[in-house]
């Protein structure tokens, strides 16, 4: 009876660290990073405004 209380906690412990790693994946992914607003190409327009 006892083989069948440690497997039965071993797959409840799998599971629990299972389900606990793949809702920390998916908060990290939810993640959103601080992305500066700065253009990458500026162009230089003498005496032209938009």
């Amino acid at each position: 009876m006892s083989r069948l209380l440690a497997a039965a906690l071993t797959v409840l412990g799998a599971t629990a660290l299972a389900v606990g790693a793949a809702l920390g994946i998916v908060a990290l992914l939810e993640a959103t990073p601080d992305q500066p607003n700065t253009p990458l190409i500026t162009y230089q327009n003498a005496g032209q405004e938009r």
